[in-house]
């Protein structure tokens, strides 16, 4: 619409050295561009949901006319579980749904192996990676000796000797660690909840020394995707510790990933779905509703691109390419908090929104009480980052969770928590603003039930849940 390419004009004018030309549109003026805040990125992803599955009942728009364009790889996993969730069918463009990317395969591989230590694809998946000098020829004898005794490959590096596997010292020295590894994570997962033993695998296997070591960016791709994944397990943690459920333990956050995995593969006939891409993906192609998402400082544009003119102006052509691939409606959408290196930190609305004449937007800002505070984790990447990265700012000084060991009765009630009262109207960490319908119980095992206006309706452990009061019900 003429609407959306004069918000792209008023844009890409703001680049000092782009020779402009402008563009006009011969379809109908159109609706302004609307632009919508979230709390946090989880709600961004229902938001974006929640819209799509308006549109189509309302207007019978076809899933296949939406696009959802993302700056980085790693942000297509909150937008796929919000869309799985509203039972809405996708396809990543030129890529792979998140849980089918190679880095997250192989991690996941040794979840895998320390709940089933039989598991023999994941064993094989892992056992050289990262590389441990465990080549193909060894893995062979492994094989074979399983092979030749009848067990499992497992087996045989536990007691090499006893299945007269045939290796030189060197090799064997080198499987009796991989051994001693996987069996201190076995150890571990019988007391650490399934984002913490993460957190140990990712470190001591040598993973995270490894995507840091790789500057391409391909491997810093590959880098945020494990960051990613790390955060869906601590929301994963403490979604379940909220909402009372003490099944949080990696055997179980394996459960949910087969849950979802088992979902894309059930759709994969279907033909109409909405799609997902990043920006550099969507050059060329143009479809009726766009979702531009994570319009934030050091995302869109790049933490990397943010301290020169250059590069700031090729992330603003970037965002000029995105606005223009809409034929007919475009949707901007940020969050006011976002998880990053396993903790939540407050964000800031990108620069090139005010880039574009608000003549052409249609805002829809949020207030919020500025609650975003820091989650359970440590800041696990930041600990390992290498020192040529630059490393990202926390706002908010993490804050440590509560120990497995400590008993959830021992844990005390916040102030605001004794104080919540049905009717009051709360902000939420993660599923932003909402009104309690019932509270339940007193003391430690208090709950309340929330009516979120994105998320729905949730039931919340209030020794657990992070929220503010912002209203009272008179």
């Amino acid at each position: 619409t003429q609407n959306i390419v004069n918000a792209a004009n008023s844009l890409i004018k703001k680049n000092s050295e782009q020779i402009f030309k402008e563009v006009f549109s011969t379809n109908e003026v159109g609706e302004k561009i609307e632009v919508k805040s979230a709390f946090s990125d989880f709600e961004e992803g229902l938001i974006v949901a929640n819209k799509i599955s308006r549109m189509r009942i309302e207007k019978h728009i076809p899933y296949s006319d939406f696009a959802i364009l993302y700056r980085t790889n790693a942000q297509s996993r909150i937008f796929e579980e919000s869309l799985r969730k509203n039972n809405i069918p996708y396809r990543i463009y030129g890529g792979l749904s998140f849980y089918q990317r190679k880095e997250i395969k192989d991690v996941i591989s040794y979840f895998r192996l320390i709940v089933n230590p039989n598991d023999e694809e994941a064993f094989r998946r892992i056992i050289n990676y990262p590389s441990r000098g465990i080549g193909d020829v060894t893995v062979r004898k492994i094989s074979y000796a399983a092979q030749q005794q009848q067990v499992s490959l497992w087996q045989v590096v536990a007691a090499p000797a006893a299945h007269s596997l045939d290796v030189h010292s060197g090799t064997a020295s080198k499987i009796e660690k991989f051994h001693s590894l996987i069996s201190g994570f076995i150890e571990q997962n019988e007391t650490l909840n399934a984002f913490e033993l993460a957190q140990e695998v990712i470190r001591k296997s040598g993973i995270a020394a490894e995507a840091y070591e790789d500057m391409t960016p391909e491997g810093m791709s590959r880098t945020q995707n494990i960051q990613e994944l790390l955060n869906a397990m601590s929301e994963f943690v403490s979604t379940r510790q909220e909402q009372g459920e003490e099944h949080n333990r990696l055997t179980d956050f394996l459960s949910e990933v087969s849950l979802l995995t088992d979902q894309d593969t059930d759709r994969e006939s279907e033909n109409e779905k909405v799609t997902l891409m990043t920006v550099h993906s969507a050059k060329g192609l143009e479809f009726s509703h766009i979702f531009v998402v994570g319009m934030e400082e050091d995302l869109f544009p790049s933490s990397m691109a943010r301290t020169e003119m250059r590069g700031l102006e090729e992330e603003r052509r970037l965002f000029y390419v995105a606005l223009t691939r809409a034929r007919e409606s475009c949707t901007i959408t940020y969050a006011k908090s976002r998880f990053r290196n396993g903790q939540t930190n407050p964000a800031r609305e990108s620069r090139f929104l005010k880039d574009i004449d608000p003549a052409y937007l249609n805002m829809d800002r949020q207030t919020t009480s500025g609650m975003a505070r820091a989650a359970e984790a440590d800041d696990f990447w930041g600990s390992m980052r290498d020192q040529r990265l630059e490393k990202q700012r926390s706002i908010t000084p993490p804050k440590k969770g509560v120990p497995l060991q400590q008993t959830q009765s021992s844990i005390p009630l916040s102030k605001e928590a004794k104080e919540l009262q049905e009717g009051d109207t709360i902000e939420h960490e993660r599923f932003g603003r909402g009104v309690v319908t019932t509270i339940e119980m007193g003391g430690s095992d208090r709950r309340a039930f929330v009516d979120f206006e994105s998320a729905g309706k949730k039931q919340l452990l209030l020794k657990f849940a992070r929220f503010t009061i912002v209203g009272r019900s008179e």
